[in-house]
């Protein structure tokens, strides 16, 4: 299966595209528009592949988990997506990125007692009683975990805080947002475990999960896709929509002519002469 979303995040005074010598700039084209262009090429110019190929292209991969058009799909006709192997035209930079991390987010609440601040030992104050939680974040030591050749970096870290109430006022509540990117060989649940323990002794609340993925290279058209590459994989440190086609069952890898780097930027530009090397790419893997 060739696969990946159309829409693209709002616009930022990056549209309509434009040609500027080797490059297409414009509001999606490294993520990914570019990905999804070689798709339509292959099945436009390689009539008899030599593999059943599924074209499947889909909507809102760039807003809320459930409107996410692969998502829906997958729960109301799994069967349509069935699949020795999925290549997910994430922009990778024309590299094989194996798998993704999965992520967390969570709430690490403190709390404590109101008082006017002119009179503070009167109080507790919820957002001094944080510092432990920032302190217990600034010591953590985040694992390196190798699967199939591949180095997944893990990563926590806070990415906000709540707190106050007004100028004069001792806070009685902080809550610290955690994000958690963790490693293809921990489930949800030991995620989940692993923060809990981390921040033993707080409340937590999780706000938001989605599943690592493995690499998926053992796949007999995963191993002849990364001969038609040529390179090394490298992990997936982001999150991906491949972890969707794991948890069928379904082996997935990343691959585009797209930089990462840009997606989501004012300036985003894809290379022409990456489209070029991406097509020819999977015209070698596909083509009889």
């Amino acid at each position: 299966m060739l696969a990946g979303h159309v829409d693209t995040v709002p616009l930022n005074d990056n549209f309509p595209s434009r040609m500027v010598d080797d490059l297409i700039y414009g509001c999606g084209t490294s993520d990914m528009k570019s990905g999804t262009a070689l798709a339509l090429h292959i099945a436009m110019t390689v009539p008899d592949p030599r593999y059943d190929v599924t074209y499947f292209f889909y909507e809102a991969e760039e807003i809320e988990s459930e409107f996410n058009g692969l998502h829906l799909v997958s729960r109301a006709h799994p069967q349509w997506l069935a699949a020795d192997l999925a290549i997910l035209l994430e922009p990778t930079y024309g590299v094989v990125e194996a798998g993704c991390q999965g992520t967390m987010r969570a709430l690490v609440r403190t709390t404590g007692r109101r008082a006017h601040s002119a009179r503070s030992w009167r109080g507790v104050n919820a957002i001094h009683a944080a510092g432990e939680v920032l302190r217990r974040l600034q010591e953590y030591g985040p694992r390196t975990v190798t699967i199939d050749d591949c180095t997944y970096r893990e990563g926590l870290n806070a990415v906000r805080v709540h707190g106050g109430v007004a100028g004069n006022v001792i806070p009685d509540r902080c809550e610290v947002e955690v994000n958690y990117r963790f490693a293809p060989d921990r489930s949800e649940a030991e995620a989940e475990a692993h923060l809990r323990e981390v921040f033993a002794g707080y409340d937590l609340e999780l706000t938001d999960s989605a599943p690592a993925a493995p690499p998926g290279l053992t796949a007999a058209p995963a191993r002849e896709f990364l001969a038609a590459v040529g390179e090394r994989p490298a992990a997936k440190l982001g999150w991906t929509d491949v972890a969707r086609f794991a948890a069928l069952g379904i082996p997935a890898l990343n691959f585009g002519p797209g930089d990462p780097n840009l997606a989501h930027t004012q300036e985003e530009h894809v290379e022409i002469g990456k489209i070029r090397d991406g097509a020819a790419t999977l015209h070698r893997w596909l083509a009889s």
